[in-house]
């Protein structure tokens, strides 16, 4: 392995992981420009191994996405509608509920929650269907609204951040998933994303958040008009906002899908591209526990292989996932534990079933 790292002409990079020294913004643009993803991976692969042995972790959750009616409109997105759109929809808190309790005799762990920018739903909307969703299933970790969508909220009940962040603690968030990050660069989201909450304004609801005590996780969208920079920064703001709070739980890096969205004519990214973004941001990220390699975004058999290139997790059953889906995403709509532990099993790692928090709820 030594041998194909420093025949890569990443010698250096090795020494740094071994001593456990932090890589630079420098390194990590060698890293994704190099063209030897074995030698990326096997760095990478060191890195996991250290952190999380040969442990590869799911959870067992359900998808809630109360509403695709958006006022940003993304133009990589296809899931947010206009409010008039044949395709918009909106769930009331009983059709939230009745998602909730269709699936009481699985042994779910997690409730995922998001949606697009609702323009007319009320504050109380958002408090009620976290109590309706614990209601229903008191015991249940309820991981809802991106760092955008709280932002709004906040907004909406023209409090604080933290304000806000308390109501919803109150009303039972137990932790916030990390979409809505996509690529912080000012230049990327003016291009694709002007109305959307800034990359600062993003990074300040996760640190709040984590001054609270709430634990949350952390995206970059890649594969569309960024450049190779551009993900440098992304993930050097998120390491300096981790240094600072120590907040983040995992990192995902999300696979752009083109189809049915404004940027429909770019291609979807490549599997070589997946890898080396699952590794890069391992190698990068030094301060985050885990990296996540999504099996809705990259498909199972590639998730499967990340697991050797950084990822530690695979994320879990997924119940009704919309977004991927609704942009293209060919991977099944939700995959049974039994396969998933089978899927980790064939790719030479441990399956650990966690709750959302990472604390094990089962070693296979």
């Amino acid at each position: 392995m030594e041998q194909m790292i420093n025949q890569a002409g990443l010698g250096d990079i090795l020494a740094k992981v071994k001593d456990g020294e932090r890589l630079s913004v420098d390194d990590g643009a060698r890293l994704y420009r190099s063209p030897d993803l074995l030698a990326v991976g096997s760095l990478a692969n060191l890195v996991r191994e250290r952190k999380n042995g040969d442990n590869a972790y799911f959870i067992y959750n359900q998808h809630v996405n109360y509403s695709n009616i958006c006022t940003n409109l993304c133009k990589f997105c296809a899931f947010g509608k206009p409010k008039e759109s044949e395709q918009a929809y909106e769930m009331t808190v009983e059709q939230v509920k009745a998602k909730i309790r269709e699936r009481l005799h699985e042994p779910i762990t997690e409730v995922h929650v998001v949606g697009g920018i609702h323009p007319e739903l009320p504050y109380s909307y958002y408090l009620d269907m976290l109590r309706g969703i614990k209601e229903v299933r008191p015991e249940i970790h309820i991981q809802a609204f991106t760092g955008v969508e709280i932002a709004h909220l906040a907004d909406l009940s023209g409090q604080s951040l933290e304000k806000t962040l308390r109501d919803l603690v109150d009303a039972g968030l137990g932790s916030i998933p990390g979409g809505g990050a996509e690529v912080f660069s000012p230049r990327i989201r003016k291009l694709t994303c002007e109305k959307k909450l800034s990359g600062e304004g993003w990074l300040e609801v996760a640190k709040t958040a984590h001054r609270l005590g709430l634990r949350t996780n952390a995206t970059m969208l890649y594969g569309h008009i960024e450049t190779i920079e551009e993900r440098l920064e992304h993930l050097d703001l998120l390491r300096q906002a981790q240094d600072e709070t120590n907040g983040f739980l995992t990192f995902i890096p999300l696979a752009f899908h083109p189809k049915n969205t404004e940027l429909a004519d770019l291609s979807k990214t490549s599997g070589i591209e997946d890898l080396k973004n699952i590794a890069v941001s391992r190698l990068f990220l030094d301060n985050f526990p885990h990296i996540k390699g999504y099996w809705v975004m990259i498909g199972p058999k590639l998730a499967q292989v990340a697991l050797s290139f950084g990822a530690d997790d695979m994320d879990g059953t997924v119940k009704e996932e919309l977004i991927t889906h609704m942009a293209g995403g060919e991977s099944g709509g939700h995959m049974a534990d039994t396969e998933l532990i089978r899927l980790i099993r064939e790719a030479g790692r441990k399956p650990i079933e966690r709750d959302t928090l990472y604390n094990v709820i089962k070693e296979y």
